[in-house]
């Protein structure tokens, strides 16, 4: 019927009718094209009981103006114009005042990014701290794509969820055509994913657009700031398959901040022993103690320092307070900070408040979250450890910790008093004393009392 008025309507059209003129405009598609005629939508000619009998479908001569639509659309709706200067030219792979493992970790984000945009292959998850680069990157690969002509949403997950609620009451289109338009797009960037208000509705849409894409092997980037066990189950499993999604791990400061950021988790205090180096640490012969002491100390710089190198097991620092361990253990995460391999070093009575802390109504964090944090961290640095009180949950949650960091063969730093070291949880015990995983050194040497000022000397001796 759509061929025979399109026939018919073609039959009446005369150059020299200027009252049939306006219809030519009317046309959807070409009006000399040998297939639609100018309907723009043809029936293909299928046998009853096909999926597709009956369905009208888009002729060849509308589909690069359909196409071009909604490239523009989906340009306009991610506000790319806002973020053309966000490029990989603009890019600056090697950060500013990072560690050399910082600046490996960039390059190889950058050029794994570079990569992507131009094969356009599998799902690329950038996973980072704040001003890490991630939203720069999936700029920069959205750039490129609409560059070569590829349509692009670029997105934030509240925008788009914005973007699918306004439909309802647009205009311009439905939501149906916004939502169809979003998941089918042939590269989706969804950017800060886990900022958004996780009602179930927003769950339920994001997951369809996710599934349908997985379903789909259609391009798609996300970067986020969660680790995938915040994410919404039925997502992160799809987020975590290998034979679709490479992930990239950025590990770097925040570029707006490089001197005050050296990216270190919330709850470390590293930053208060920033004084405490390998080159400040001093065998204290000066001090008259006794020649077996200082090789205690001697043995302890040089382990602490092999470590650093290269952490690999658990070390395992004793002796009297202020004998050294909490200066060599900050020196080892001094140095692999200086790195760019930041770790988490926190004395235990502390890491055992931030972790009620959580409880608190006013906390910004779950506990879950906090002590996941502490014991999946690449390096972690406990200080102060057998101080703390043993209440039951105490005792538990740091079984849970050693028991998880063990079994993963994580690195770890623990400093610790010799009679604390005797009087342990039998658990924890048996950990700290495995000796294809631990190494345990003393230090025989005696309090540290420091050195008399000068000004104090030569009062004395008038």
């Amino acid at each position: 019927m759509i061929k025979n008025l399109a026939n018919e309507t073609s039959k009446t059209k005369s150059k020299n009718s200027s009252a049939v003129e306006p219809i030519a405009h009317d046309f959807l598609g070409d009006p000399d094209c040998p297939y639609c005629h100018g309907v723009g939508y043809l029936r293909a000619d299928l046998p009853v009981g096909h999926p597709d009998f009956g369905k009208l479908q888009i002729c060849t001569c509308r589909r690069a103006k359909i196409t071009d639509s909604v490239r523009e659309r989906l340009f306009a709706l991610s506000h790319l114009d806002e973020l053309k200067d966000l490029t990989f030219e603009t890019f600056n792979p090697r950060g500013r005042g990072l560690g050399e493992i910082q600046v490996n970790s960039l390059e190889w984000a950058f050029d794994k990014a570079k990569a992507y945009a131009r094969s356009l292959q599998g799902w690329l998850l950038l996973q980072g701290g704040f001003g890490r680069g991630k939203t720069h990157l999936a700029a920069a690969i959205a750039n490129y794509a609409v560059s070569m002509g590829v349509p692009t949403a670029f997105l934030t997950v509240p925008d788009l969820l914005d973007a699918l609620r306004f439909a309802y009451d647009s205009n311009d289109t439905t939501f149906e055509q916004r939502f169809n338009e979003i998941r089918n797009t042939s590269l989706l960037i969804l950017d800060d994913f886990g900022t958004q208000n996780a009602t179930g509705w927003a769950q339920e849409k994001l997951f369809q657009i996710i599934n349908y894409r997985y379903i789909n092997k259609l391009s798609t980037v996300v970067t986020t700031n969660l680790p995938l066990e915040e994410i919404e189950s039925r997502i992160s499993s799809r987020l975590r398959d290998p034979s679709l999604v490479t992930t990239i791990f950025i590990q770097a400061s925040d570029f707006r901040r490089p001197t005050k950021d050296i990216g270190d988790p919330e709850i470390s205090s590293l930053k208060l022993h920033t004084n405490r180096t390998f080159k400040s640490f001093s065998l204290r012969k000066e001090e008259g103690i006794s020649a077996a002491a200082i090789k205690s100390l001697k043995d302890a710089y040089d382990t602490a320092q092999a470590f650093a190198k290269n952490p690999e097991g658990w070390l395992i620092l004793t002796g009297d307070y202020a004998s050294g361990k909490t200066h060599l253990a900050a020196a080892i995460a001094n140095e692999r900070a200086r790195l760019g391999d930041v770790p988490l070093f926190v004395t235990v009575p502390d890491l055992l408040d931030h972790l009620r802390a959580t409880f608190s109504p006013n906390s910004q964090t779950t506990f879950d979250r906090r002590f996941d944090e502490v014991r999946t961290t690449h390096l972690l640095v406990l200080d102060d450890f057998g101080t703390q009180s043993m209440t039951p949950w105490v005792r538990e949650k740091l079984y849970q910790l050693f028991n998880y960091r063990y079994n993963a063969e994580l690195p770890t730093v623990i400093t610790i008093s010799a009679d604390a070291l005797e009087n342990l949880d039998a658990r924890i015990s048996s950990r700290l004393h495995d000796r294809s995983m631990c190494e345990i050194i003393g230090i025989t040497a005696p309090a540290f009392q420091g050195k008399e000022k000068k000004t104090r000397r030569k009062q004395m001796s008038r």
